[in-house]
This record gives C-alpha cells, sequence and structure tokens, in this order.
C-alpha cells in the first residue's frame, strides 16, 4: 500500500473542521515522520485555541447570566465619537439566549476581515438588532455626548422586540425607561455588547467608504474620518466638506 505523502496528510489537517481533527491524530498520531508530527502538533494547538475561545465567551456571557431573569437583553455600544468628520452610529443587539457564536470582541480588538464576518453572523443570528445614528451638523448642535445618547435611544426604538434590560458600554443613557446596567469597559466583557459594537463599527466603516467616493480628497475609506495626519493636512488645504464637524475642527482651521 502506498503510503500518504506528507503534503497530503498536512492538506488534510488543513482542511479539516475542529470536529474532524480527533480522527486524524487517531490515523496518523503514529507516522514518524517529523512532517506529519508537525501537522498533529499544529492541529492540537488548534483545538486548544478553540476551547480557550469557548472558556473566553462563555466568560463574556457572566452579565447576561447575572441578569438572565430578564427574558430580552440588549447589548449597546457606539462607534465614531472621537472621528473629524462622519456620523456618531449606535448599536443595539438582542442575542439568543443559547447564543454561541465565537470571536466577539469590542470591535477595536478585531480585524476588519474577523468584524466583517462576525457582522453577517450576528445579523443572521441575533433575535433583533437596530441602528442609530447622528449626523454632524446635530453632533454640532448639540454636542457630541448628546448626539450620542440621541442615536442610542433611535437604535433602542429600531429593535422589531423590545428589550426588558440593557446593557450599556460605560454610560447611563438619559430618557430611556428601561432598567440600564452600565458597564465600563462593556465591548470587552458583555457578549451583548461586543455585538452591539460590532454592529456599529461595521456599519459606520460602510457609510465612511461611501462618503469617500463623494469625498475622495480627505482618505475617508482609510481614515474613517479620523484625525489621521493625512487628513488634517488635506483639510488644511481644502478645507471642511459637508460631513465634517465644525465644532471638532477648530484647532485645524
Amino acid at each position: 500500500m502506498m503510503t500518504e505523502s506528507i503534503g497530503m496528510i498536512k492538506e488534510k489537517f488543513q482542511a479539516a473542521a475542529i470536529e474532524e481533527l480527533p480522527a486524524l491524530f487517531q490515523q496518523y498520531g503514529r507516522d514518524e515522520r517529523a512532517g506529519v508530527q508537525a501537522a498533529v502538533e499544529k492541529g492540537r494547538k488548534r483545538i486548544a485555541a478553540y476551547e480557550r475561545e469557548i472558556a473566553r465567551c462563555e466568560e463574556l456571557k457572566r452579565y447576561e447570566r447575572e441578569y438572565s431573569a430578564y427574558a430580552y437583553i440588549c447589548g449597546i455600544d457606539e462607534v465614531g465619537r472621537g472621528p473629524l468628520a462622519g456620523p456618531v452610529v449606535a448599536g443595539a443587539v438582542i442575542l439568543p439566549k443559547d447564543c454561541d457564536i465565537l470571536y466577539i470582541n469590542d470591535s477595536k480588538k478585531l480585524s476588519e476581515k474577523k468584524r466583517e464576518e462576525l457582522y453577517d453572523i450576528i445579523m443572521e443570528r441575533a433575535v433583533a438588532v437596530g441602528l442609530g445614528y447622528s449626523t454632524p451638523e446635530r453632533i454640532d448642535e448639540i454636542n457630541i455626548l448628546q448626539a450620542t445618547y440621541e442615536a442610542m435611544r433611535e437604535a433602542v426604538s429600531k429593535l422589531e422586540q423590545v428589550p426588558d434590560l440593557l446593557l450599556n458600554d460605560a454610560v447611563t443613557i438619559p430618557q430611556v425607561d428601561i432598567r440600564q446596567i452600565p458597564i465600563i469597559k462593556g465591548d470587552a466583557k458583555s457578549i451583548s455588547i461586543g455585538a452591539a459594537s460590532i454592529i456599529a463599527k461595521v456599519t459606520r466603516d460602510r457609510l465612511m467608504v461611501q462618503y469617500d467616493e463623494v469625498y475622495p480628497e480627505y482618505g475617508f475609506a482609510s481614515n474613517k474620518g479620523y484625525g489621521a495626519q493625512a487628513h488634517i493636512d488635506t483639510l488644511r488645504q481644502y478645507g471642511p466638506c459637508p460631513i465634517h464637524r465644525r465644532s471638532f475642527i477648530t484647532h485645524f482651521i
């Protein structure tokens, strides 16, 4: 019987789903070739990393477990308080009680590719998702904090399912009758808030890419409206465009 090549075996390990790896360990664990043993070891590390991720996500559910008496728990977060241009966007997400989505985290800690992947999964599996926006004009009119509160209230109002409890990233939202639990750095501590941060971040980033097509000189597709030096230099050269926050750029023009 012809022995499988090391390359073929490596391809099997690379293509295997996590649940398929134990069978491959049993099949190739006694193959003494260094390349095969390296593939086996890499597979074992994949499983260990997967188990660590499951444990991390279970820890992320501690607030959801603590308040499990509430039927619909909604995580809320915002993106875009700091940029010089573009809206602030708030996300509100109600996840199912048995949520098993892995890799949710503070959106800033995730790659763009991972955020996009998780956005699709969250949108598919969530009980409800709401989005709220506050324009640059509104931010200038009432200040960024009040504009953020408005966006958060709008996000909650857009949910198809009315939540019983809000888990908020750090803030307590005025003029909301639903019970609220503010959690410092909540987007890294609550799976619901983390999901909301991903939805808000991906939504705002996509908007800024669209704005880049309208105002290409400012580099919005790459800087997302934040104060990168190239953005500031262009702002000084050309002046503000309609989506710049006038109250944020007084130091530059």
